[in-house]
């Protein structure tokens, strides 16, 4: 399979075997790097990392994965270039795409990435946008995997607000990859109808089924993961007590995790967490373990995806 000169946006422009594709190459290059072994698929490239909100995981992954495999990163900060300010988006994307083989950006508009990776020529990848957050789901499922041996079948809940980042891109994922998905999040932050109608469609091919409900005991019942996420995405923080009473219901704790009916659930977050709001700090340290690959594993898969769509002499499977 090769994905050579794709862009990565969303998960919504991934088959379940091409997805599975980059999961496979993400645990080679994370059993590669645990033997001490580092490649060159990425030598003489050379890749723009555009930044409007702060990362450490997402930054960190990108640097690190492109480094590992002989590429060179530069760090683009919100007020190193003009991105949309002073420049159109369009014509930023057409200068970079002159001087650089691919370009990662995190920020808020979906429609930005987009249009990087209409009008620059190379790969562009989605570090992370209002809408959207593919690398990160990436890495869960790479996690998912690890804990379970598999990720058809299991049994998922995300619980808090359901229609951020987060909550989309695992509704996609999950979907795509013949995982059951439930968003336990109160009505008022569904996510979008006609994204949750477009998942239905993917669980339709993949066996998995797709549930949006309130209710906590009906929910959790049976769980293999319970994932949450800050109860306020970046550039929210004016909804901060709001959200709090709003989700306070929803919050992963000890409770929660008597409800699932098993002792083997376990608990994931894509960080930074507020412990004490969407996760107590018991049950997060219970689960470190798990939380702490499922951040490492950024690296890994990022710089999979890195590799799949740019690099020469991809490994063989």
């Amino acid at each position: 399979m090769t994905l050579k000169g794709r862009s990565f946006l969303t998960l919504k422009d991934f088959t379940k075997e091409e997805i599975d594709y980059l999961l496979r190459l993400a645990a080679k290059l994370k059993e590669n790097k645990k033997k001490g072994i580092t490649g060159n698929t990425l030598k003489g490239k050379n890749i723009a990392l555009i930044f409007e909100k702060p990362s450490t995981r997402t930054r960190c992954s990108f640097t690190i994965g492109c480094i590992d495999e002989g590429g060179h990163p530069e760090y683009l900060g919100k007020d190193d270039i003009q991105l949309g300010y002073k420049e159109s988006v369009e014509d930023t994307a057409r200068v970079l795409g002159r001087m650089f083989d691919g370009i990662e950006f995190r920020g808020f508009k979906q429609e930005n990435v987009e249009k990087l990776a209409k009008y620059s020529g190379v790969p562009v990848w989605n570090g992370l946008t209002d809408d959207y957050h593919p690398t990160q789901i990436l890495a869960d499922f790479l996690t998912l995997r690890e804990q379970f041996g598999t990720l058809e079948g299991l049994n998922f809940v995300f619980a808090g607000d359901g229609r951020n980042n987060m909550a989309n891109s695992l509704m996609i994922g999950c979907t795509k990859m013949g995982v059951n998905c439930t968003i336990l999040a109160p009505k008022g932050l569904w996510p979008k109808e006609e994204l949750t109608e477009l998942c239905k469609t993917y669980g339709e091919v993949s066996g998995a089924t797709l549930t949006l409900t309130e209710d906590v005991d009906g929910a959790v019942s049976d769980a293999d993961c319970i994932y949450t996420d800050v109860w306020c995405s970046m550039g929210e923080e004016e909804k901060a007590a709001e959200r709090i009473a709003l989700l306070k219901p929803y919050q992963v704790n000890r409770q929660m995790l008597e409800k699932t009916g098993k002792d083997n659930t376990i608990v994931m977050h894509c960080l930074p967490a507020v412990k004490g709001n969407e996760i107590t700090e018991d049950v997060f340290e219970e689960h470190a373990d798990i939380i702490f690959d499922e951040a490492e594993n950024r690296m890994h898969t990022i710089k999979a995806v890195m590799v799949a769509t740019l690099g020469e002499g991809v490994p063989e499977l």
